[in-house]
């Protein structure tokens, strides 16, 4: 059995509700074989989200870690490629914090690759008929903060746990007041993070095949 970590925010930038957290809550009484799932719930606050984060790595000691978190405006479910080592709010987190142009660590690398088999995944999920694609940015507020964080103390654990940050869409409730904006049911987030969980699972080396994009 493996032992897989999955995080999900809080509700943050004036929205009620964080499809994210809602997931986890699905989740965390789902059977998936093979797998002994932990859901937690994180801050939307800067430092305070990677030491939640750490806490928890450090009292179960997963083999996965899959940190979950809104991205409002993107239509597909999006596979974080890289995390990078900057914070450059545009608003302010949950307790009014606002960094701008600062590193999320002081001294670490300028940025870190995702361990999950992004590709794999994203084909998994096209073929359940799930919209889905890498992405080459997490951002620069808390989501990109607690993947590079994750990241970072992942690359120090002697253990080699695979980790990385997957980006959802809003729920339709979410977009009644956001015209021409995308969303997407929960019942497919939660079927897409099931399966992103099966396929991390499942394979050890990535899919070699396209992924990238022009610009």
């Amino acid at each position: 059995m493996k032992k897989v970590l999955l995080t999900g925010f809080e509700p943050f930038g004036g929205e009620k509700i964080n499809p994210a957290l809602e997931i986890i809550k699905e989740l965390a009484a789902a059977k998936i074989e093979g797998v002994v799932l932990h859901t937690a719930q994180i801050p939307v606050v800067c430092k305070k989200s990677i030491i939640a984060l750490e806490e928890k790595i450090d009292a179960l000691s997963p083999d996965i870690v899959i940190c979950v978190g809104q991205a409002g405006g993107r239509s597909e479910i999006t596979i974080e490629r890289v995390a990078i080592n900057v914070d450059d709010y545009r608003i302010a987190d949950n307790e009014g914090n606002k960094p701008i142009d600062v590193p999320v660590i002081e001294k670490a690398p300028a940025a870190y690759f995702s361990t999950l088999p992004l590709k794999s995944i994203v084909k998994g999920l096209r073929k359940a008929a799930i919209p889905a694609s890498v992405s080459n940015t997490a951002g620069t507020f808390v989501c990109n903060h607690l993947f590079f964080g994750l990241m970072h103390k992942l690359s120090a654990s002697p253990k080699k746990v695979r980790g990385g940050f997957i980006h959802i869409p809003f729920l339709p409730e979410q977009v009644i007041d956001k015209p021409n904006t995308a969303s997407m049911s929960l019942s497919m987030m939660i079927k897409a993070i099931k399966i992103a969980i099966e396929i991390s699972i499942e394979r050890k080396e990535d899919l070699q095949i396209a992924g990238g994009t022009i610009c």
